[in-house]
């Protein structure tokens, strides 16, 4: 019999509204106790706390332990129970195959100690992993119907995110005062026309933080001021519904004024003519941030934005003609070069080490072709023939290779076999690319003398 090496404990819990990890926790106790019997060393716990194992989703722990069964670390499995491991058939048969492709010919579980390296072992593991997964599709049904009830009722969201709305407090019916102050201020900015940067920049420097603790940003507040909610409104399947048991915060007129004024804001869908030849390819030479393009009165330019949205440092600001300027002279001077010309032909050399090697490799190519024509024409044994060759093939060889093939007739474009040849004395190298590209250019590291140094930035 087998000795097992190093034993998988796999461990999974779909819910855990403590957040505490004591329904994992339960399972592993159980599992090394298992382990203990069995006499299996226990290589490594894996452990997917708070994840379904009937949505599909990835489960990391599952995933990763998967891979050690493929690669060897692992070599035997220990459940708590089937539907532990998996609700999906699909699932059990995927990690069925994996077993056999591994050769692993252990796995336990604690509770229905079956083995499904047998065949009615496996019979009654699919047989499960059916049961669990109809217990899972009709638990699903159930609380789909009661979400719709409480939706229909005005009642809120039941379990779920343990995070309470910003706003209220965890019963999510009751106002938080101070917080409904700052959505209120929010609201009647954002109408009065200030932008939703500009609202999250006052809310850093006011230290107002989100529920999870973290900066705002456009699209976390622009969630919340649009949100049915905060208008004492309940929300389902991105329906609006009737009233919430629960007060508003402001009134469901002052939320259409909001949704009025963003619908305006909103892009048409025309795209507008580019004024910015560089966006989004130019990066800040202090923090190495993205670049974004900014207009002060009738100069454009290209700045480093620090905020919430941005992330940069702030400290750079680069007037945008003199650059785009710069850069379409440089690409349009390459683009008439005779080197990039060239380069597009396949008619680039390296060195001309490289060329020499090109002319020698097309020579010789020649010359079989001419020995093979004389052989055609009996014009020469096949002993002479032989002879001939093998001269030829003889500046190609190798020290490891005694019959070598003769390189390519023509090199590739861009690239030029350079194997070692006695005729030309070169020396052996595997491959030669194109040596001349536009990715390979670098920016001057000053204007050119038609711009005026003072031209190209400005202090923020």
């Amino acid at each position: 019999m087998t000795t097992v090496r190093s034993a998988a404990v796999y461990a999974r819990i779909s819910s855990d509204q403590e957040g505490a990890g004591l329904g994992v926790g339960r399972q592993v106790q159980d599992c090394r106790a298992l382990a203990e019997r069995l006499g299996w060393p226990v290589g490594e716990v894996y452990e997917d706390n708070d994840f379904s194992a009937y949505s599909g989703k990835r489960r990391p722990a599952y995933v990763r332990m998967l891979d050690d069964l493929r690669d060897g670390t692992r070599d035997a499995v220990i459940v708590y129970h089937v539907d532990r491991l998996t609700r999906r058939p699909i699932e059990l048969e995927e990690f069925v195959a994996t077993l056999d492709a591994a050769r692993i010919r252990h796995v336990r579980f604690v509770v229905g100690d079956s083995d499904m390296m047998t065949g009615d072992g496996l019979m009654v593991i699919r047989m499960l992993s059916a049961v669990a997964a109809n217990e899972s599709a009709t638990k699903s049904r159930r609380i789909r119907r009661k979400n719709e009830q409480r939706a229909a009722a005005g009642l809120p969201h039941a379990g779920g995110s343990r995070a309470r709305p910003f706003g209220y407090e965890r019963d999510k019916v009751t106002i938080r005062e101070d917080e409904a102050a700052v959505v209120r201020t929010l609201v009647e900015r954002f109408c009065a026309g200030e932008s939703l940067r500009s609202l999250t920049v006052w809310l850093d420097a006011q230290g107002v933080r989100t529920i999870c603790g973290g900066l705002w940003k456009t699209q976390t507040l622009r969630t919340l001021i649009t949100s049915p909610r905060i208008a004492g409104l309940r929300e389902h399947r991105e329906q609006v519904g009737g009233p919430a048991v629960w007060e508003g915060i402001i009134t469901p007129e002052q939320r259409d004024e909001v949704l009025a004024v963003m619908s305006t804001k909103q892009i048409t869908g025309r795209r507008a003519p580019r004024r910015y030849l560089l966006s989004g390819l130019l990066r800040c030479g202090k923090c190495g941030n993205r670049l974004y393009s900014a207009a002060r009165q009738s100069t454009r330019r290209y700045v480093c934005q620090k905020g919430p949205d941005h992330g940069g440092c702030g400290q750079l600001s680069v007037v945008a003609p003199p650059v785009e300027q710069l850069i379409a002279d440089a690409v349009l001077i390459r683009l008439a070069s005779s080197e990039f010309s060239d380069a597009l032909a396949g008619r680039a050399a390296a060195s001309a080490e490289t060329a020499q090697l090109a002319e020698q490799v097309t020579a010789d190519r020649a010359q079989l072709d001419e020995l093979a024509d004389l052989y055609a024409a009996r014009t020469i044994t096949a002993a002479e023939w032989a002879r001939a060759r093998e001269g030829i093939d003889t500046d190609y060889a190798t020290p490891n290779d005694d019959s070598p093939e003769p390189p390519a007739a023509t090199p590739s474009r861009g690239s030029t076999p350079a194997t070692t040849s006695p005729r030309s004395g070169a020396t052996s190298t595997s491959t030669v690319s194109t040596p001349w590209s536009l990715q390979s250019w670098t920016m001057p590291s000053s204007p050119p003398e038609s711009l005026e140094p003072n031209a190209w930035t400005q202090p923020e």
